[in-house]
């Protein structure tokens, strides 16, 4: 393609008719030949001796977060006591958790031991969506959280009649809707792109590798990707920041010990949770501005993916007394003889 656009840059002032009309003609077969439904993917570059490892680690972080995840989740939903807003919006966490690693790590796995790692362009489009999807939806779900986090510290006596399950559920439908229709506008913009490359620079699909894929003008789509992650973070930042200062004046004000303690124990496992995901997400942004390691950056946007969604039923786990309780009753049942 580079070849081409120079020879008509070169020639099309000696000979403007004929010979430019077939150098277009040989552009266009040639963007036809390459504009397939099969990509390839770029994976991380790794030693063969190495592949196997990796394999069996990626492998055993996959079951990892399946099992920490499922079973937290089925444990909300069995156990009564635990049928409150807060744990019934951290079982969203799990779900989105559960459903953004499913689809990328048997795909990616599948890739590494792949001598040609391939992928349809359809199923490309699923796993980008997926992907941004999860992500988006992470925020969205942990600023409810937040929020949740404020009625009960700053207006405890009225904590019931607010988050109502009605109010629960509309909150939880607010935040996938939210990341469902944002993420729809992005893949769609870039879904209307023609293709004239095949080759997707990314460990696994994502926006970025897809609209790159073309040759056409793609302002539009940073332009909106622009829009969308400084929406997103001012959202859900500044959502957090403003919700966290208000619980820190209402507990200075106070100088409850019982009502300190209690902001403590509710809003530290949140609060962790919430900045592992931000920092795994700005060290991702970060490294696309270094194009010189892209193994470097493929493996945190896997880390983005796998590091929160293992974390964050452990910080949830030992950090909330309920579940904490729980889960040990469980553990000391299983130990005991009969």
């Amino acid at each position: 393609m580079d070849t081409l656009t120079n020879l008509q840059e070169l020639f099309c002032w000696i000979c403007p008719g004929r010979l430019y009309t077939t150098l277009n003609k040989m552009e266009r077969n040639i963007t036809h030949v390459i504009t397939s439904d099969v990509l390839k993917i770029q994976s991380v570059d790794i030693s063969p001796k190495y592949t196997y490892p990796m394999l069996f680690l990626l492998l055993f972080v996959y079951f990892s977060l399946l099992f920490s995840n499922f079973g937290v989740l089925v444990l909300i939903i069995a156990e009564k006591r635990l049928h409150q807003p807060m744990y019934i919006l951290f079982g969203n966490l799990c779900v989105n958790d559960l459903i953004g690693n499913t689809v990328l790590l048997p795909q990616l796995m599948a890739h590494i031991i792949s001598t040609e790692p391939l992928i349809t362009y359809n199923q490309c489009v699923v796993q980008a969506f997926h992907s941004h999807t999860f992500g988006s939806a992470s925020h969205m779900i942990l600023l409810t959280m937040a929020f949740d986090r404020y009625v009960a510290i700053c207006h405890p006596l009225r904590y019931n009649t607010i988050m109502t399950t009605k109010t629960v559920i509309m909150l939880s439908a607010a935040a996938w809707g939210a990341s469902l229709a944002l993420v729809s506008v992005l893949i769609g913009f870039t879904v209307r792109l023609s293709r004239c490359r095949s080759v997707i620079q990314n460990a696994y699909c994502d926006n970025a590798s897809l609209f790159k894929l073309s040759c056409e003008d793609v302002s539009i789509n940073e332009i909106y990707g622009l829009f969308f992650t400084v929406l997103l973070f001012s959202c859900s930042v500044g959502g957090i920041a403003v919700t966290y200062f208000r619980i820190a004046l209402i507990c200075y004000i106070k100088r409850n010990k019982e009502l300190n303690n209690r902001a403590l124990q509710t809003c530290a496992s949140h609060l962790v949770v919430y900045l592992i995901m931000v920092l795994s997400g700005f060290l991702t942004i970060i490294l696309h501005r270094f194009p010189n390691y892209p193994d470097l950056r493929k493996i945190a946007s896997i880390l983005l993916h796998v590091v929160p969604a293992n974390l964050n039923p452990i910080v949830y786990g030992m950090q909330t007394k309920s579940l904490r309780v729980k889960i040990v009753q469980i553990l000391q049942r299983k130990v005991s003889p009969t």
